[in-house]
């Protein structure tokens, strides 16, 4: 599993959050104080998310941040 396979990963549970709250990308935006923009970056895997973002998010979106990483850790189980 690559860094680029994470925060696709990363990226992917993020959107899926925002659409299960039935959430805009700008409504994550100002819950969580970061641009629009990012947000989407975030979403498509453009820009990696540093662990006091990831936190930050999880925080704004009502997740543990272990959300993030669920279907890593089962793939990662899978394979050793």
């Amino acid at each position: 599993m690559t860094n680029d396979d994470i925060t696709l990963e990363i990226g992917r549970r993020l959107a899926e959050r925002r659409r299960d709250l039935d959430l805009s990308l700008a409504d994550v935006a100002r819950r969580c104080g970061v641009s629009l923009q990012q947000i989407h970056k975030y979403e498509r895997a453009q820009s990696t998310m540093s662990a006091p973002m990831l936190f930050r998010l999880s925080r704004c979106l009502g997740v543990p941040v272990g959300y993030f990483f669920k279907t890593l850790e089962v793939e990662a189980t899978a394979d050793a």
